[in-house]
């Protein structure tokens, strides 16, 4: 237990350490004069403690864990009943309470993201500059967006390939230029030889919205002169 604890404990700690930045970045920039910005800053802080919560859970279980070396479910050594029957519920409790700090960390995660997304389209004079997207770029942000993607490096470590959800290949270039400007994140793997999932960043969630809004108007206008061209045949 202790060898399967330690890793996640510290892995609580770092993700606890990396929310704390973002709050930090969020508090400290133009988001805080969008209306509604309040609520989803404090989500963000209650994540953080959910997560701090969560680490001290785990804490716990290694405090109560009996250290005898046995095998899970095996005979405890002698003179040693008694007190592996009362560190059985205490490290139930405490791995369970850890698992429901973590979902709540999931949902408040969810809950910032989906305000601040929600914040800015609502009030888009907040918006930040987004770069336009060349039809290439929108194509592949659509494809990542709407099943994901996943690039994966050959054995020999010299290129790498970009697969859309539905099997097709993305092109290189677009997809650099759209994890460049951070419209999408490649989450980093165990290990180079292993694919990487790639989803799309809020960001260029309202960029596809933004992109979709302005192509429109033009894809209803390119129809219009359908009949104006009949009546010049007649």
């Amino acid at each position: 237990m202790l060898e399967q604890l330690a890793p996640k404990i510290a892995q609580v700690h770092e993700l606890t350490g990396r929310t704390l930045v973002r709050l930090a970045a969020l508090a400290g920039s133009q988001y805080t004069v969008v209306p509604g910005s309040r609520p989803a800053l404090e989500t963000l802080g209650s994540v953080v403690e959910a997560a701090s919560l969560a680490a001290r859970d785990l804490a716990t279980a290694v405090a109560d864990n009996p250290l005898d070396g046995i095998v899970v479910g095996s005979p405890p050594p002698d003179g040693n009943t008694a007190r592996h029957a009362e560190a059985v519920p205490r490290l139930a409790k405490a791995l369970g309470d850890a698992v429901h700090q973590l979902d709540l960390c999931a949902t408040g995660c969810l809950s910032t993201a989906s305000g601040i997304l929600r914040g800015l389209k609502d009030h888009p004079e907040h918006l930040p500059p987004l770069p336009p997207l060349t039809p290439a770029q929108y194509t592949v942000l659509e494809k990542i967006a709407q099943g994901g993607s996943r690039v994966s490096r050959s054995l020999r470590g010299e290129r790498e390939t970009v697969l859309a959800g539905d099997g097709s290949t993305l092109h290189s270039k677009p997809f650099t230029v759209l994890a460049d400007n951070k419209l999408i994140r490649v989450h980093q793997g165990t290990s180079p030889l292993l694919s990487r999932n790639v989803t799309v960043t809020a960001a260029g969630r309202m960029a596809l919205d933004a992109q979709k809004t302005a192509r429109t108007p033009t894809t209803t206008t390119a129809k219009a002169p359908a009949p104006a061209a009949a009546g010049r045949r007649r």
